[in-house]
């Protein structure tokens, strides 16, 4: 046997020993995920093609094929607007936390001093966010009923009212809750200020060199990079708004029907799961934008 032959066969077995070793590394969290996550998923999606009633005697599960689906979208009033609803208020709100937790990701990497203050002070909503604190900010109620809200009466909003009910009722409802939505920019930020600071500073000096723009920089250098971060950020936000029932109306009527022991379970089963296919729909749309694009090369011949 040649060394070279020995030499492959010892690095085969040093590999095989990493891939166990990570493979138990990680066990714990693949147990969990089959225990918590991926059995109740596809329990979940059994459960959408039944009747759940519970009596004395427990549960009493009869299959009903698709009627809890014709009921969601065909009976029920409530639902298919309450889908159009968090689909007009994912989108804007995912796009206004990516942008900003970027900016201020890129303005607390170019700070020297002060760097690790300023980074806490960001940070520090979200160990409020799930105190009692937040609870009261996200479930404040207006000080008169029925008042129309102010920015409607401005000029901006009158003027997008004028072409677009739907949008400038967006905007009204994105402002409202600007405050709110800066909280969920704590995690955002320290995600790509770590996506920012794993680029390499030649990078920037050898565009510099090359007489590249700050502009130039940010758009061929540091967005292509922080892609993939930029993705994870987008996925964390599009989960965490969705946790949020004061902002979710989907998310309000999957937990009425849940509460309702007498024969809501396969209804809310229903709802719970087409809500997960549109979250997964929306999530599968950002793998597509934030993809690696493959440059073409041309070859030209003369």
């Amino acid at each position: 046997m040649s060394a070279r032959t020995a030499k492959r066969k010892k690095l085969k077995s040093f590999q095989r020993r990493q891939d166990k070793y990570g493979y138990l590394f990680m066990a714990p969290w693949i147990i969990g995920f089959i225990i918590f996550t991926f059995i109740p998923f596809v329990m979940t999606a059994y459960l959408s093609f039944t009747d759940v009633k519970q009596d004395i005697r427990g549960f009493n599960i009869n299959f009903v094929g698709i009627k809890n689906y014709r009921e969601a979208f065909l009976v029920n009033t409530e639902f298919t607007p309450a889908l159009v609803a968090f689909l007009g208020m994912i989108i804007p709100y995912t796009l206004v936390i990516v942008i900003m937790a970027f900016i201020l990701a890129m303005m607390l990497n170019a700070i020297v001093k002060g760097k690790s203050v300023f980074r806490t002070i960001y940070f520090l909503p979200v160990v409020v966010l799930s105190g009692p604190v937040m609870y009261q900010l996200m479930h404040l109620e207006p000080a008169v009923e029925g008042q129309i809200n102010p920015l409607y009466y401005t000029f901006v909003i009158r003027m997008i009212y004028s072409y677009s009910e739907p949008l400038a009722n967006a905007m009204v409802s994105l402002f409202d809750n600007l405050s709110i939505i800066l909280w969920f920019t704590g995690i955002p930020i320290v995600l790509f200020i770590n996506g920012l600071q794993k680029i390499n500073p030649s990078l920037y000096e050898a565009a510099r060199i090359d007489s590249a723009t700050s502009w130039q920089i940010l758009w061929k250098i540091t967005m292509p990079i922080i892609r993939p971060t930029a993705l994870i950020v987008t996925i964390f936000s599009i989960v965490q708004l969705g946790a949020m029932d004061n902002i979710n109306p989907v998310l309000v009527q999957i937990k009425e029907k849940t509460a309702n022991t007498s024969g809501g379970f396969g209804y809310a089963a229903t709802l719970s799961w087409v809500y997960s296919l549109l979250v997964l729909v929306i999530i599968g749309i950002a793998f597509l934008v934030f993809r690696e694009r493959k440059i073409k090369e041309t070859h030209k011949y003369w």
